[in-house]
């Protein structure tokens, strides 16, 4: 997407959790498990990305790899510091070691993942005395929303 198409993506008006799932949606369209991720600062988002696994043929494309990244291009630095990330599924273990490195301040997600998530499931990233930094966490915003497009993607697929 082209900085153009940014700044008129009508997804960039929602708050940033909607412009998440609207990533997600986006992101199932392309036969990817429906997962998207936002990176605001200051109220104002700076990168938005969907799953991209598949597409890009890249085992760690996933949403929040691919909004931190952006965020830091956007940035120009490495560390996000005053950045709040909004994802649609609890980060998994390298995206938790993404977001501690890049210093975001919060993480909002919407559905825990028991499987795969690192947050409140399995190592509990953050938690662990190894953890350069710490974000604040909030989880189950629209977890319901989250669950029911994961569900209905993987029940197409089967």
């Amino acid at each position: 997407m082209t900085a153009a198409q940014e700044l008129s993506d009508p997804n960039l008006s929602l708050d940033p959790m909607s412009a998440a799932f609207a990533c997600a949606r986006e992101a199932a369209e392309l036969g990817e498990v429906p997962v998207g991720a936002v990176i605001a600062r200051s109220g104002q988002i700076i990168a938005r990305a969907g799953n991209r696994t598949l597409v890009d043929k890249d085992p760690t494309a996933h949403a929040e790899m691919l909004a931190i990244r952006e965020a830091a291009r956007v940035l120009g630095s490495e560390r996000l510091i005053g950045c709040d990330l909004y994802v649609t599924l609890e980060p998994c273990a390298m995206c938790a070691g993404a977001i501690s490195f890049g210093r975001l301040r919060r993480v909002y997600f919407a559905a825990p993942d028991p499987k795969g998530g690192a947050v409140e499931h399995g190592p509990r990233f953050f938690a662990q005395a190894t953890c350069h930094h710490a974000p604040e966490v909030y989880g189950g915003l629209r977890e319901s929303e989250a669950a029911e497009l994961l569900r209905g993607f993987f029940r197409e697929r089967r």
